[in-house]
């Protein structure tokens, strides 16, 4: 069995975890001389390949080939091998972490009706607008529940946004946006 340094072992397992078994970024501290030396040493033992990077997917470059183009660094097969990881194995572990991360993105976040963040959105959405105080009667919250509502579930998770202005004797009023 070959015997791996701790450098080589740390590049080869991040790839091994990446999608396309891309090795970089390399470990943090390793840079310079020392990184292409390293880097080196394992093209030579075919643990790793310098390929063609994908700017469009913003794959990260290993070097640049002076045309417009660059390269950027894949763990192979014997890379995956030598770490005690079954090549297969390591391309359906990407596959689905992968397909996982699409999934997640895909599905909008949904409003169920009856809720206390329903009421919100609603008085939010009402022409005259709402009050912290008016929301907080409404819903049985404190003051700081509902700042923190719409800080963090309509405008951070939801995207909604929510716009503000002082209107005479009823004081800071609240208003949805579109």
């Amino acid at each position: 069995m070959t015997k791996l340094t701790e450098t080589q072992t740390i590049v080869l397992s991040a790839g091994a975890q990446r999608p396309d078994n891309i090795a970089l970024p390399l470990p943090k501290g390793l840079a310079g001389a020392a990184a292409k030396m390293a880097v080196t040493k394992m093209i030579e033992h075919g643990w790793l390949q310098e390929v063609d990077a994908n700017l469009r997917r913003g794959e990260p470059l290993w070097r640049e080939t002076g045309d417009g183009h660059g390269t950027t660094l894949v763990v192979t097969d014997a890379g995956l091998l030598v770490i005690g990881i079954e090549p297969v194995a390591a391309q359906t572990t990407a596959a689905i972490c992968q397909n996982a991360a699409e999934t997640a993105e895909a599905k909008p976040p949904t409003q169920r009706k009856g809720t206390k963040q329903a009421t919100l959105v609603a008085m939010l959405q009402a022409p005259e607008g709402a009050t912290i105080e008016e929301i907080a009667s409404a819903t049985g919250w404190l003051a700081h529940t509902v700042r923190g509502s719409m800080s963090g579930a309509l405008k951070k998770k939801l995207g909604l946004i929510i716009t503000s202005k002082k209107v005479g004797d009823r004081g800071r009023v609240y208003h949805l946006v579109g």
